[in-house]
C-alpha cells in the first residue's frame, strides 16, 4: 500500500474514532459518571520515551506536597495506597474506564490526577472531555509510524493534547521543540526545560544524585517545571524524588547470586535503546566494571519496520555483544524481523547473534556468555506480563525469565 493511500486512510479514520469512541463511548461515560474531570486538577504527560517514569516521579512529588493524588499510567494505577493493575499491553484507557476511575477518585476525596497519555489515545479520542491544567512533553522521536504513517502526523497527534492546556512544558533539547511550538496558540503559556537550565543548587544535586542516567535527569527536570506550576516547594520536590522507588522494568537491576549485573529495561525505540545502553556504559565506567556489555533485545512485529535496522546499528555500536531475539512478533516471522535488524550493518557482524526464542536468548546470555564484571541488559519488554505470538498474548515476563535462568 502506497504511503499516500495510507495517509488518506489515516485521515479518514479520524472522524470515525470521534463518533465511535468520543461520542458513543466518551460522552455517555461522562454523563453516567457525572463529569468527574470538572472536580479534578489534571496533569498529563506525553512523549515517545519517559512518560511513565516522569508521571510516577510527579505523583510522588505532589504527594510530598500534601495533595490527594492518583496516578494512571501504562504500567499501573494508584489511588491512595491501592494499586490497580492495568493489564496486558495497555495504552491510554478506554473512555468508560477513565471516567469510572475519575468518579471513584472524586467520591473518595482525591483532588489531583496524573495521566500518562499516548498518541493512540489522543488520535482515538479516548481522553475526549478531559482538559488538563498542564501538559508535559518528554520528547518526540520517530515511533509508531506504522500507525501514524509519518512523523508529521505523529507530532500532530501529540500537539493536539498540548493545545488543550493553558500551560505546556516542552523539552528545549529535543528535535521536536521548535516544530511543536508552531502548533500552539499564541495564548499558550510555554515553559521549557533543558540540560543546561539553571536550578537551585540543592535541587540540581538531588536530581543528579538520585538519577545517574542522563535521560532520567531530563525526566526529573520536566517534573520540576510542572511542580513549579503546581506550587510545589523545592523542599517537597526534593522529598518526592527521594521517595520515588523506581518502576519495574525501567533500568531495573535484578538481584541474583551471579558475579555480573543483569538489567531489565523497557527501551524499545532507537532513542530509548541508545539512552539505555549509554547509561549502562556510564554505570560501568563509574563503577569500574572492566567486563563486557551484553545486550538482548528485538523489535516488535507489525510495528514500524523502518526502525529495525536502526535498532541493530545502535546495539552493535554501543554494546560488546548483541543477541537479537523475539519481541512481540505477532503474525510476522521472527527470523525475518531479525534479518531486517541486521540490514545495513557495515561492521560488527561477528558480535551479533540471532536466537529467535527469547527465553533461550536470555539463557545463552546468562549461562554461556556472561562472566564476572559483565553487564547483561535485556531490553524491550520491561514490566510487561505477556508477549504476542500470532494474535495471542502468551504469559511472559523478562524478570521472571531471568530469575529462572540465573539459578
Amino acid at each position: 500500500m502506497s504511503s499516500l493511500i495510507q495517509l488518506a486512510l489515516y485521515k479518514v479514520k479520524r472522524p470515525f474514532h470521534f463518533i465511535k469512541t468520543g461520542i458513543l463511548k466518551g460522552l455517555p461515560a461522562q454523563i453516567k459518571y457525572r463529569f468527574p474531570a470538572k472536580n479534578l486538577t489534571i496533569y498529563t504527560i506525553t512523549g515517545t520515551d519517559g512518560k511513565t517514569t516522569s508521571s510516577t516521579i510527579l505523583y510522588h512529588v505532589l504527594k510530598a506536597q500534601g495533595h490527594k493524588v492518583a496516578l494512571l499510567t501504562t504500567v499501573a494505577a494508584y489511588m491512595g495506597n491501592k494499586e490497580i493493575d492495568t493489564g496486558f499491553h495497555v495504552t491510554s484507557p478506554q473512555p468508560q474506564d477513565l471516567q469510572k476511575f475519575m468518579r471513584e477518585m472524586v467520591d473518595k476525596g482525591f483532588t489531583h490526577l496524573i495521566l500518562e497519555v499516548t498518541s493512540h489515545g489522543i488520535y482515538q479520542y479516548r481522553i475526549w472531555g478531559v482538559t488538563p491544567t498542564v501538559v508535559g512533553l518528554t520528547n518526540i522521536s520517530a515511533e509508531h509510524l506504522d500507525y501514524h504513517v509519518n512523523y508529521d502526523e505523529y507530532l500532530a497527534a501529540k500537539a493536539e493534547l498540548l493545545r488543550l492546556a493553558d500551560t505546556v512544558v516542552l523539552n528545549a533539547d529535543d528535535v521536536s521543540f521548535h516544530r511543536v511550538k508552531k502548533y500552539l496558540s499564541i495564548d499558550t503559556d510555554i515553559k521549557q526545560y533543558s540540560e543546561e537550565m539553571k536550578l537551585p543548587n540543592k535541587v540540581a544535586k538531588t536530581i543528579k544524585g538520585r538519577f545517574p542516567e542522563k535521560y532520567n535527569q531530563q525526566n526529573a527536570r520536566l517534573v520540576y517545571m510542572i511542580a513549579q506550576q503546581a506550587g510545589v516547594s523545592d523542599e517537597n520536590y526534593i522529598s518526592g524524588i527521594q521517595k520515588f522507588p523506581g518502576i519495574p522494568g525501567r533500568m531495573q537491576f535484578i538481584k541474583t547470586n551471579k558475579r555480573f549485573d543483569i538489567v531489565v529495561d523497557f527501551a524499545h525505540t532507537p532513542q530509548g535503546l541508545e539512552s539505555a545502553l549509554t547509561a549502562l556504559r556510564d554505570y560501568m565506567k563509574k563503577n569500574k566494571k572492566s567486563g563486557r556489555l551484553i545486550a538482548v533485545y528485538g523489535s516488535a512485529g507489525l510495528r514500524d519496520r523502518s526502525k529495525r535496522p536502526k535498532m541493530g546499528e545502535i546495539g552493535v555500536r554501543l554494546a560488546d555483544i548483541v543477541i537479537l531475539t523475539a519481541e512481540d512478533p505477532r503474525t510476522e516471522d521472527v527470523w525475518s524481523i531479525l534479518r531486517q535488524m541486521k540490514e545495513g550493518l557495515t561492521e560488527g557482524h561477528d558480535t551479533v547473534l540471532s536466537i529467535a526464542d527469547r527465553g533461550e536468548a536470555i539463557r545463552f546470555a546468562l549461562q554461556e556468555l556472561a562472566k564476572p564484571g559483565d553487564v547483561v541488559g535485556v531490553f524491550g519488554k520491561g514490566h510487561e506480563k505477556s508477549m504476542c505470538f500470532g494474535t495471542t498474548e502468551q504469559p511472559w515476563n523478562d524478570t521472571e525469565a531471568i530469575l529462572e535462568r540465573a539459578k
